[in-house]
């Protein structure tokens, strides 16, 4: 019960902050955001319909459809995040009449697309979706071989075309594009967190036992030693995993340089890491 009031007020926030983006930066400046929400955008400047009440018919479809293929519940989370990101919207722009925080296009498009990737990234960590284009994408994800991101892609791009062609500027489809992705990339941070370390891998043809412990020495990092040989099995060599903080990998590679300069390390970012 209280992990359920807990989505729920992430979904609530999360639409809340959504909404002051499109009304504060996007919609203003005619800078169209991602998915069912950019649509309507779109289409507010077409029909002169409240873009809240055109966030709800495009989305209502959509979540029919969902129920068959999702399950009552992600449907059920995904019409209250609608319904409440419709309300928010119509709300700012109509009653309280929210002005344009900027008329500047680099700054609305960079602020508007962070701060609805933020709003995102809270409902989704509720466990709900912001529209249809989510909702599109697992459906096609679940009956055909498509990635998720391959299909919003798709979708985001007919919503940058739509935009160029009815706003009548080439610069506000591109103004759209950089709000898209300052959108995608505020909603991993919300999702996986800003990451602070990093997963290396060390091979070597030395023995590793002694830089292991080096390394939990001088680094202050545990990790693991893997035995194992070339693909040839004609040579032994031994693999080191860690995860270290990002302030100490330069420490981590002259420690690493000083035991074997011929030692390989492979770097890779770790978006997520659970447990001690």
């Amino acid at each position: 019960m209280k992990k359920e009031f807990s989505n729920y007020a992430f979904i609530t926030l999360g639409c809340a902050i959504a909404a002051f983006g499109v009304v504060g930066f996007l919609s203003p400046n005619n800078i169209a955001t991602g998915g069912t929400a950019g649509l309507a955008i779109v289409f507010h400047t077409l029909f002169k319909i409240s873009i809240g009440s055109l966030f709800v018919l495009i989305n209502l479809p959509l979540l029919i459809v969902s129920i068959k293929y999702l399950g009552k519940y992600f449907a059920i989370k995904s019409a209250i995040a609608i319904v409440l990101l419709s309300i928010f919207i119509d709300v700012l722009a109509k009653l309280i009449v929210l002005e344009p925080l900027s008329t500047n296009p680099l700054l609305a498009t960079l602020f508007g697309g962070i701060v609805i990737g933020v709003g995102l990234g809270f409902i989704f960590k509720g466990g709900g979706s912001a529209g249809g284009g989510t909702i599109i994408a697992r459906i096609v994800t679940s009956k055909t071989s498509l990635k998720t991101g391959a299909v919003i892609l798709f979708l985001d791009a007919i919503v940058v075309i739509a935009a160029g062609i009815v706003f009548k500027s080439s610069e506000l489809a591109l103004w759209s594009m950089i709000s898209i992705f300052a959108t995608a990339k505020m909603i991993d941070i919300i999702l996986t967190g800003r990451p602070l370390e990093k997963i290396v891998h060390i091979s070597s043809k030395k023995n590793l036992t002694e830089l292991g412990k080096l390394i939990d020495s001088k680094i202050d990092v545990s990790g693991t030693i893997v035995n194992g040989n070339d693909l040839a099995l004609t040579e032994k060599k031994d693999i080191i995993f860690v995860i270290v903080p990002i302030n100490r990998l330069n420490s981590l590679k002259q420690v690493v340089r000083d035991f074997d300069k011929d030692a390989k390390m492979i770097v890779m970012e770790a978006s997520e890491v659970l447990g001690v």
